[in-house]
């Protein structure tokens, strides 16, 4: 086995570190293995630290990079396009151009706007709720990941030892020191999947909810699908009430078809987000739904503004990862075939090596943790899950060249291929044999 070894990125960090703060542009690259790691450049399925190691890459960059890295088409697309200017605070015709490539793929996406990211798009969605009924609160669910601003930056975790509280009232600990004190009071948050409780939950505060917003699948924590029929039942009580059904799709939008999970589904909501695997890595999102939700935007009743959304490079980044996923009639039946193929192996050799592997997901992206539960339903399952021994997994695949997201999340890329999922069982196979024999 090829010895890995990090003393560049070492280095490196060290240096950083007198000038970033703890040496890094977003909290959780400081967990990388065995620390925050540089990175030189990325083709394909692969991703090269300045040590020269190299890496089946199944991170994606947290997911955006749906065709891979540094995808030849795409680059030279948001070259040409750069090249006519960056930013015009005005319009341009290839923004045109990406709203009606999102209108025609996209179920509800009757009218939109471009933002930078996922967490920026969540907010102008929750103001949209605001506006149009009048109402303040919103239904959020444990575990679900909606940006890190400060009114969804509770119900991520807990401290070692606290209990959640009961299912009914949930005890809601913030997930960062400094949020403001009143924004706990946006919100009223359950565990997800449990549709008896949902119903209770929407019928108690339908006067006060101006929005339900999740995840429809689970993505940031265990990966879980929705049970049968809960998105429906979601659908259903947000109409009956007139409550605005908000997906967070900035996982799961262009990751399981074009289409988005609402197309996967064949659940349509009010507002949906967008982002990460639009842009190939490029900062975009977008807040798309019905027009009678969107016009509270059109009319400029909510005002929705920044300075540097749908930039040239951005657009045309978007633009041209649709036009290639487009251009390959058999992509999405490749990445879910080679996700499905990864998940049977590893299940395969859990079985084999006698641990308590849970593999979880619906093949573009897939989640591994170490539990008895035969199979996890919410977010307190997922909190039940032994992180050490997950973090022994991540590490020793990192050393033999297999790069997952560290709380066992893998993503499948346009890029992936069936040789990068074999290599990657094979690593796994030798990495349960050693946690077993140690």
């Amino acid at each position: 086995m090829q010895e890995y070894t990090y003393l560049k990125s070492k280095e490196l960090l060290e240096r950083a570190c007198k000038v970033l703060a703890a040496g890094v542009s977003s909290e959780f690259r400081k967990y990388n293995h065995p620390h925050a790691l540089f990175y030189s450049h990325g083709k394909g399925s692969r991703i090269y630290d300045v040590d020269g190691n190299e890496y089946i890459d199944f991170t994606l960059s947290q997911g955006p990079l749906i065709l891979g890295h540094s995808h030849p088409a795409l680059l030279g697309d948001i070259a040409n396009y750069s090249e006519m200017g960056q930013l015009y605070a005005g319009q341009h015709i290839q923004e045109v151009e990406l709203a009606e490539a999102l209108n025609r793929l996209i179920p509800c996406a009757e009218l939109m706007r471009f933002c930078l990211d996922g967490s920026e798009a969540v907010q102008t969605a929750l103001r949209v709720a605001r506006s149009k009924t009048g109402r303040q609160l919103f239904l959020r669910f444990e575990g679900h990941y909606h940006g890190w601003l400060d009114n969804v930056a509770y119900g991520l975790g807990h401290p070692q030892g606290e209990s959640m509280g009961e299912r009914n009232d949930p005890q809601v600990f913030p997930w960062s020191a400094g949020l403001a004190d009143n924004s706990r009071r946006e919100f009223i948050i359950i565990p997800w999947n449990d549709e008896k409780l949902l119903e209770q939950t929407i019928v108690k505060y339908k006067d006060d909810l101006a929005a339900v917003i999740t995840e429809p699948v689970m993505c940031n924590n265990g990966c879980i699908m929705p049970r049968p029929g809960y998105l429906e039942k979601m659908r259903g009580l947000t109409r009956q009430f007139d409550i605005a059904f908000i997906m967070d799709e900035v996982i799961t939008g262009f990751r399981m078809g074009l289409s988005g999970a609402q197309g996967y589904f064949g659940v349509e909501p009010d507002m949906a987000i967008f982002a990460k695997a639009m842009g190939s890595g490029y900062p975009i999102s977008a807040i798309v739904g019905k027009k009678s939700w969107m016009d509270e935007i059109a009319t400029g009743r909510v005002i929705h503004a920044g300075t540097m959304n749908a930039s040239n490079p951005t657009v045309a980044a978007a633009l041209s990862t649709i036009r290639i996923l487009e251009s390959d009639a058999h992509v999405y039946e490749r990445i879910f075939r080679l996700g499905l193929k990864l998940k049977e192996g590893l299940i395969v050799l859990n079985k084999t090596y006698g641990q308590n592997m849970l593999v979880q997901g619906p093949g573009p992206m897939l989640n591994t943790s170490f539990t008895d539960l035969k199979e996890v339903y919410e977010f307190r399952d997922v909190l039940q899950a032994d992180k050490r021994k997950l973090g022994v997994f991540v590490a020793k695949l990192h050393d033999r060249g297999i790069r997952i997201i560290g709380r066992g999340l893998w993503y499948i890329s346009a890029a992936t291929t069936d040789s990068d999922v074999e290599a990657a069982l094979v690593a796994v196979g030798e990495v349960l044999k050693e946690m077993k024999t140690s």
